[in-house]
């Protein structure tokens, strides 16, 4: 699945900005929370759909175990689906059809175990399926067949026995309600010249394919499938494989479309659409569409995918050695999608924003935002869909390797990007924040921890995303790119169509190093890079240039947390069994890693050292007092480093003479380790602190968009005490220069820089002054917005600058500026206008705005049902809202956990959202309750965020009560 977990790589300079511009006291706020939970528990509980899932049973029968038994292999299906598309009688969407699948018995067994959810099957002679066998074979008799709820099968009981290596084949009929739940197949909903269109489309990973139709609904089990959607005449109907025939069934306004068989693939990928759309393509007729809105075709707004498409698909060709598989590559754009993207094979599904682009009201950040998350998904045709991981423990295999490599494709579609670097910012130093804690865990699990639909949703996570690309990216790095790219290409090569283990990977990576001449590793691929995915965290590198000595240390950042389970997969402790060491010295192992540090002295490049213990000296390392060491270099490696006091003050001093000596990326890490050291007690945060002092000097966007983030940690921190106002005039004094570079180099704000990531550091010079307040800067912002409400036809405001503006404009005015927000907001016809909107509308200081805005995301006639869970994040960021978005989630809870809770990863990050600001014992106190409250429903997918939540804000408590003081003496002696 694309980045849509977390939506928007940009949501958290979003959220910052929102911080920025809250106010610095606040309100007196009272919502009756215990009466709301009330109400809401009472209709929950009269309701026919009870939100609280059953008690597991203690059983040892196979229908009670979420895993399919291994007695059965899929072979192929023929499914056949009519969606309707007008509300029937009852005033619901259904859709009908028939599903059959061919398999083949692998061990003697009565038994036949097929996910089906949701799905009303009709009756054979009383049963839900028929079967019979094949090429002669005669299949048992049905003895009994029933819904088992808990688990999602169909169970059917035989009267004898499936003899091994004979086939079957097993029919149902099925009817569904087409939903507007996002999930599965479902219904979406919009607006186009006044009249409200429906269109069908599925989204099937990880366990909705069984909503649709019967399934084996594992990734493993690949199979082939004949897709047969009927459909209205003058709906276009969309699957995997090409069309081979369209008819008009004879009488009828209705047709039927049948497509080519599929590859082999598996049931997550299966996708299929009906719908009014139209499409543009390229004149080489490459079999690259972009579908989307008739209105957003028309008006150019695929014209930008469709320009990158295929230089990213012949790039990864390259790159994989191996010819794209499909015949056609469909990418359609959808007004209702839960994640961001999904990489069906040959239909990949993307939420508008990642998709659509309007040169008039789109960003530089939207256009960067669909290059990478298009190449995220086209990396996928190859790494996650030619070759599926086994099971969902491995998921980071999939989604870290396309979250790697869609730098390189989205590089090689626009080179002047210099895009590679912005790994550090969007996947590194994100998952740097999460791997942090002793709730994290590894990126390969134990199959046998994974296997209700919660804990899969749950591996859709920062780890699996984030970390898997950072630790692919060191692996690459130590590698070289040519000699990962032709292990890749062996690997995919082997075991295309096929499915496969992590482990797989390391043999053909490691064949790759032997071929290498001149190529050597200190341990072999496997015994490396297993104590990087098998264990959770990441080492602190400390490197003392007094003496050489370079060691390393699990980094927490609540260091007197003992981690109580030993957090790393038993695979590790297998593997380290079989070095040449004790039991004892195995388990001293733990929490150790095999570390490649690239660095520098002063600025001269070395050469690369591997740590591969506790600790030990490296002369080199030694310097005089003249010189500086920078490990990381490039940040190519997944630690942080830290250094002795006397080379972090050289390294602060060539910094303020000149801190272009070192290189863009390292300046931001340097940031970046320094304030997350300081947090984890490691280093003074007074030091930290300093890092930031050279800004005034700064004008590229990485170093600033890292020094933001961390900051915003001070906005969340002390937004609430007297701190924030020496925090805001220290900035002011640090961004003023910033501000006024971009006044001259854009004629006084009238133009844009040309630069990609110059665009970029303008948005942080704008938004981050008007908070601070910077002479000139929110007249403005407020002049441009007044501007607009007089003439709503004419938004002089550039594209790129309209989040910043929208929001400051907002938080400076009331209703009148805020019920304007909102009708520009419904009037949207441009996805990435309606976000700004949407996130701007969450910046007003009026409480009964916000609490008004809070009720509008259970409704999804006003905020659909994918922006909810975001909107509900930017209100938190607002110090006024936070309190009344906590409130109001508790209130609310029965019904987000229903819609959200059980298998989704947007619960997850709500739950991230909404506590982000936790930091004094009594919101402890309240998150702790709320986790007692509400035991007996469950958390679903969010349990892991939840224990995360009550860690950082353990540790934030803990920080504050050492910090707050040193904090306040230094922000006010640097303002003055």
């Amino acid at each position: 699945m694309g980045k849509g977990y977390y939506i928007s790589k940009h949501m958290a300079t979003a959220a910052m900005v929102l911080a920025a511009i809250a106010l610095v006291t606040i309100i007196a706020l009272s919502v009756v929370y215990n009466r709301e939970k009330s109400r809401n528990a009472a209709k929950f509980t009269n309701s026919t759909t009870s939100p609280v899932p059953p008690t597991p049973k203690t059983s040892n029968e196979p229908w009670d175990k979420y895993r399919l038994p291994d007695t059965l292999s899929p072979q192929y299906y023929n499914v056949t689906l009519w969606p309707r598309l007008v509300m029937n009688a009852n005033g619901t969407y259904i859709f009908t059809g028939n599903s059959g699948v061919m398999f083949t018995c692998v061990k003697t067994t009565d038994l036949i175990l097929i996910h089906s959810n949701k799905l009303n099957l009709t009756l054979f002679k009383g049963h839900h399926a028929k079967l019979t066998g094949a090429s002669g074979v005669t299949a048992p008799a049905i003895k009994t067949t029933w819904f088992q709820t808990e688990t999602q099968y169909l169970v059917i009981q035989l009267e004898g026995k499936l003899k091994p290596g004979k086939s079957y084949w097993l029919y149902t009929e099925l009817r569904g309600e087409l939903a507007d739940d996002l999930k599965g197949f479902y219904r979406s909903e919009y607006m186009e010249d006044g009249e409200k269109k429906i269109i069908a489309i599925s989204q099937m990973q990880a366990t909705y394919a069984r909503k649709a139709f019967p399934c084996f609904d594992e990734p493993g089990m690949k199979a082939v499938f004949h897709i047969t959607l009927i459909h209205d005449l003058g709906t276009t109907a969309l699957s995997n494989s090409q069309e081979i025939k369209n008819v008009q069934i004879d009488g009828t306004a209705v047709t039927r479309t049948i497509f080519e068989p599929t590859k082999r693939m598996s049931t997550y990928l299966v996708a299929f659409l009906v719908s009014d759309f139209t499409y543009i393509s390229a004149a080489d007729d490459k079999g690259v569409r972009i579908w989307a809105r008739r209105k957003a075709i028309e008006d150019g707004q695929g014209d930008y995918a469709l320009r990158i498409t295929q230089p990213i698909l012949e790039f990864f060709e390259k790159y994989y050695n191996t010819s794209y598989p499909l015949s056609k590559s469909d990418q359609i754009a959808l007004p209702d999608f839960e994640s961001g993207a999904m990489e069906n094979w040959g239909l990949v599904t993307y939420r508008e924003t990642a998709l659509l682009y309007d040169p008039k009201t789109s960003a530089n950040g939207n256009k960067q935002r669909i290059a990478t998350v298009v190449s995220h998904e086209l990396a996928h045709m190859w790494f996650g869909n030619l070759v599926t991981v086994k099971w969902w423990n491995d998921l980071w295999l999939n989604e870290g390797f396309a979250s790697y490599v869609e730098y390189l494709g989205a590089d090689h579609a626009e080179p002047t990007w210099n895009i590679k670097d912005q790994i550090i910012l969007y996947d590194l130093q994100r998952a740097f924040s999460v791997d942090s804690l002793t709730s994290s865990h590894p990126l390969s699990r134990k199959e046998e921890e994974v296997n209700t639909p919660s804990e899969i949703s749950e591996m859709f996570s920062t780890i699996s995303y984030s970390k898997g690309a950072a630790v692919l990216k060191m692996l690459s790095e130590f590698l070289t790119e040519p000699v990962f790219a032709k292990g890749l290409s062996n690997y995919l090569n082997q075991f295309a169509f096929g499915s496969s283990v992590y482990s797989d990977l390391w043999d053909h990576l490691q064949k790759a190093v032997d071929q290498t001449p001149g190529l050597k590793l200190p341990y072999s691929v496997h015994e490396i890079m297993n104590r990087w995915i098998l264990q959770m965290g990441f080492p602190v590198v400390t490197i003392d240039t007094r003496t050489g000595n370079v060691s390393q240390k699990h980094f927490l950042l609540e260091k007197d947390y003992v981690v109580k389970h030993l957090h790393c997969n038993i695979l590790f402790l297998d593997h380290l069994k079989t070095l040449p060491i004790s039991l004892t010295a195995v388990l001293n192992l733990s929490y150790e890693w095999f570390v490649p540090i690239k660095w520098m002295k002063r600025d001269q490049v070395q050469d690369q050292l591997w740590l591969l213990q506790k600790s030990a000296i490296h002369k080199p390392m030694k310097v005089s007092k003249s010189e500086w060491v920078l490990a990381n270099l490039h940040v190519s490696g997944y630690f942080r480093v830290n250094y002795d006091l006397g080379n972090w003050e050289r390294l602060l001093s060539q910094l303020e003479s000149n801190h272009q000596v070192i290189p863009v990326v390292n300046r931001a890490q340097i940031l970046d380790d320094a304030f997350n050291l300081a947090r984890a007690s490691i280093i003074n945060i007074t030091l930290a602190l300093r890092t930031t002092k050279y800004l005034t000097h700064e004008r590229e966007y990485i170093p600033w968009e890292a020094a933001l983030r961390n900051l915003n940690y001070f906005f969340q921190l002390f937004g609430r005490s007297e701190v924030y106002g020496a925090l805001q005039a220290y900035l002011k004094k640090q961004v003023k220069p910033l501000f006024e570079h971009f006044g001259t180099i854009s004629s006084n704000w009238t133009t844009v820089p040309s630069g990609h990531t110059d665009q970029f550091t303008q948005i942080i010079a704008l938004s981050l002054a008007c908070s601070t307040g910077v002479e000139g800067c929110r007249e403005l912002t407020k002049s441009w917005f007044k501007r607009w409400m007089q003439n709503h036809h004419v938004n002089v405001i550039h594209p790129n600058l309209r989040s910043t503006v929208y929001c400051d404009a907002i938080a400076a005015g009331g209703a009148e500026e805020w019920n304007f927000g909102w009708q520009m907001f419904q009037k949207a016809t441009v996805a990435a206008e309606a976000v700004k909107l949407r996130s701007a509308l969450a910046c007003t200081k009026v409480p009964w705005l916000l609490n008004r805005y809070l009720q509008y995301t259970m409704n999804p006639e006003k905020i659909r049902k994918q922006d909810a869970a975001s909107t509900i994040g930017y209100i938190n960021s607002n110090i006024i809202g936070q309190p009344l978005a906590w409130d109001f989630f508790r209130a609310n809870y029965f019904y987000f956990f229903k819609v959200y809770g059980t298998g989704s990863f947007t619960f997850s990050r709500l739950i991230g959202d909404i506590t982000s600001r936790f930091s004094t014992p009594f919101e402890l106190s309240q998150l702790k309750q709320f986790k007692k409250d509400n035991a007996e429903i469950g958390f679903g997918s969010g349990t892991q965020a939840l224990q995360q939540a009550i860690e950082k804000t353990t540790a934030k408590i803990k920080w504050l009560a050492e910090n707050k003081e040193p904090v306040l003496q230094w922000f006010t002696s640097e303002s003055e």
